[in-house]
Parts: structure tokens; sequence; C-alpha cells
């Protein structure tokens, strides 16, 4: 049978990975996951594999098969892994974890290549759009550029002293990074752009009061949404709010879930947005309409993260 055109991954306390098929709503596939919770999901650039960051190993799956075992295990982190990503043409992966350190590994050979010390537990990291630095932010309030060229941290900033970093996100062309934290704040500043500069100079841009809970996952939206640029904030509130980035006005708030909200994802397009919460469920969101168009009820505990890949091509770096 072939796959879905359109795939939806997400993880849950109740120890499961499940594949939706997104568009009818579908679970055509569920993973035993019994050692660990997953705290975050991630798929390559070229879909082939799902990445499931749990305690303390990240696992890889292949997306295309139906086997339950993972295609491979890294397994140097000491502690809950909470972010996991991928460099653009699939090289290589990075992670943070509560153990905290931000690590690099060349998925074309075993170990961890590369490890940064932060000193905390790391919360969220993310990918400059440069492909060649890394940002991340930690529990107790830092955030740190990683230079990957020079190989050391080339920048610290805190926005607010002792307050988690919950979050981290970049918009795809690198003119604006976005912070969310355990107050229900985002900071956004703007960053330097051009080859010759890093996008280590951070100038402050604005600071939304953006929920009363915390913010659990801040997203902005991805190249194929614009003109129209956005920001999502998935909260404790069990809301999401859409805010356009145009001055960081709220556009809508998301009303559906009736528990935390602890995820979300964008199609490749803009058009939808997929959240996962403590309520046990995903949902599928028009962003035009602001109504949820799909549940995907499955999991029997929270539902804590999840993955898209809606049949884009990769991106090219």
């Amino acid at each position: 049978m072939s796959q879905p055109s359109v795939i939806l991954a997400t993880a849950s306390y109740d120890h499961t990975i499940r594949f939706w098929e997104a568009k009818s709503g579908r679970c055509y596939r569920t993973i035993q996951y019994p050692d660990s919770q997953v705290n975050r999901l991630e798929i390559t650039p070229d879909k082939r594999f799902l990445a499931a960051a749990g305690n303390p190993h990240i696992r890889l799956f292949d997306v295309n098969s139906n086997s339950p075992q993972p295609v491979m295990s890294y397994d140097s982190h000491t502690n809950n892994v909470m972010a996991v990503g991928f460099q653009c043409d699939g090289n290589w992966m990075y992670s943070g974890s509560e153990d905290g350190t931000v690590k690099i590994w060349d998925l074309r050979a075993p170990g961890c290549q590369r490890e940064y010390e932060s000193r905390a537990a790391v919360n969220s990291v993310v990918l400059h759009p440069n492909q060649t630095e890394l940002i991340s932010g930690d529990q107790n309030g830092n955030i740190r550029v990683w230079d990957l060229t020079a190989n050391s941290c080339s920048c610290e900033l805190v926005p607010e002293v002792d307050t988690a970093v919950r979050s981290l996100t970049v918009m795809w062309d690198g003119s604006l990074v976005v912070a969310a934290n355990n107050n229900g704040t985002c900071y956004v500043w703007r960053l330097l752009r051009g080859t010759q500069v890093t996008m280590t100079n951070f100038e402050p841009l604005h600071k939304l009061q953006a929920h009363n809970g915390y913010i659990l996952k801040c997203l902005l939206s991805p190249e194929f949404c614009d003109p129209h640029r956005y920001l999502a904030t998935a909260s404790s509130d069990n809301t999401v709010k859409i805010w356009n980035v145009d001055g960081f006005t709220l556009e809508k708030t998301l009303i559906g879930h009736t528990r935390w909200v602890w995820d979300c994802v964008f199609s490749v397009d803009g058009a939808y947005l997929i959240t996962a919460s403590s309520d046990s469920t995903a949902r599928l969101w028009s962003m035009s309409t602001g109504e949820d168009i799909k549940v995907y009820g499955g999991h029997h505990k929270a539902t804590i993260c999840c993955a898209l890949h809606d049949g884009a091509e990769p991106a090219t770096c």
C-alpha cells in the first residue's frame, strides 16, 4: 500500500508514535515507544525518516516502512532530549537536552560529532537559515548563538533573568528571531542580514505579552506563506494565538483544545496549522477561518508533539 501524500506524526505520554493520513484523519501506523516519553518529533528534509527525541536518546524511524524498530539510535545525551532538527540537506542533525548540552550528529557516521555546553537544561534549539549558526534557549533564561564555523559561542543574551526560554523560532529568511518564555511573553529581535555579517547582532524589535500562562511553542510561518507572515504561540491556557508579524497584532485565537497546547506545525504553504494538546488530540486548523477542520483522536494520554510532511519538495541549501 502506498503511503499517504500528507503524513502527520504525533507522539504522546501513552508511549506511542502515531502516523496519520492528514486529510482523512485515519491513523495507519502506530509505533510502541515503551521505554521513554517522546518530547519532540522532526522529519528529515528528504522526508525519509522521523526523528523521535526521548530520554535520553534520539531514535530515527523509516517513514515509509512498517517496521516498529528504529533504523538508528543516538545515545550520548544523559537526560531528556527537548529539541531536534536537521541541516537543510540532511547531512547532520542537532539536538538539545536537559543535560545542558547542544550536540551535533553526522547522520553518515556513528556518535556525536560536536558538543556545546549551555550550563542549564536546554529547552529549544533552532538552526539559522544560513546553516552555520545554532540558537539555543535554556531553563535559566539564556539564549546563546553557537557559531559552527568558529566552533564557539558567539553571543549570549538573557531577555528575562531566571525565566525559562521555552521555545525559539527563526524567520525562514533569517530576518527575525522570536523567543517565548514561561511568563507568556514573546521577545522579538531583528537579525542583521548579509553574507559577511553573523546574525549575532540582536536588535530588539518587540515585546509581546501573548498569553497569561506558559508559552510552550512559538513558530513563525514558512516561506510559501509570504507575503503574509504570522507567529503562532501555543500555550498552557489551552489556546493558540496567531499574530501578524507586521506590528505583531493579534490576528485570531484558535479555541477548541481543552487542555495545554504543547506543539504546533504549519503546512508548507502556511494555509493550515496542526496542534498537539494534553487533551490527547491533535487538530488541523484553517488559518483563513480559525476553525478546526479535523481532530486526530486516538492517543490515550497527552499528545505533546507533532511533525508534518505535506508533500513539499525538500528545501535546497
